[in-house]
């Protein structure tokens, strides 16, 4: 996925992924939050503006000896849930320490996942006109698994169990968007 930055009609910079940098080391996320599932039993879940409370948290029974991290403030009491709550962790702090990502499809969460290289479990959406975009462009990019709302919504997460699906594109993973970005509005008032 390219971002164009249009300074100029005739002035036009691509621009790799952008996001936040992860601030915190695996190792001090997992003391910090009391992470003690292996990596690979670890999974970000962050929904945004979906409507937390539709999160069919109770498909996470059937994986108590995973660990589930989310800022959901009204999450259910579970033993593998793990509620966020300190504001100074993002969701991109925290990428790098899961294994997977599962996300409703948005700009932020994909591009910060693809820098991370964090593989990503979405939901298909019709009623999100970028959507298709996201979805499509994430798979050429990352691990991963694009699900109905009704295999997400209706079912007891066995897709946990699927292996993921491979990035499906030969392009390289350009992760330079924020630099790139910052220099071209450099060169904009620069020349101003």
């Amino acid at each position: 996925m390219r971002i164009i930055l249009i300074s100029r009609i005739a002035d036009v910079t691509e621009a790799g992924f952008t996001g936040g940098t992860p601030r915190f080391s695996e190792a001090e996320l997992c003391q910090d939050l009391g992470l003690t599932a292996p990596k690979e039993r670890r999974i970000l879940l962050t929904f945004g503006g979906l409507g937390l409370s539709q999160i069919p948290y109770e498909g996470l029974k059937n994986f108590p000896d995973w660990q589930f991290l989310t800022f959901d403030r009204a999450a259910p009491d579970l033993p593998n849930l793990i509620n966020i709550t300190d504001h100074h962790v993002r969701p991109v702090d925290l990428m790098p320490a899961c294994d997977r990502v599962i996300s409703k499809p948005g700009y932020s969460t994909f591009s910060e996942a693809c820098c991370t290289e964090t593989p990503l479990v979405t939901i298909t959406r019709d009623d999100f006109a970028e959507a298709p975009v996201l979805v499509r462009e994430v798979q050429h990019y990352l691990p991963h698994q694009i699900l109905s709302p009704v295999e997400f919504f209706a079912s007891e997460w066995e897709f946990l169990r699927q292996p993921m699906q491979p990035a499906t594109g030969d392009r390289p993973l350009d992760k330079t968007g924020n630099q790139t970005i910052a220099q071209a509005v450099v060169e904009f008032f620069a020349r101003s």
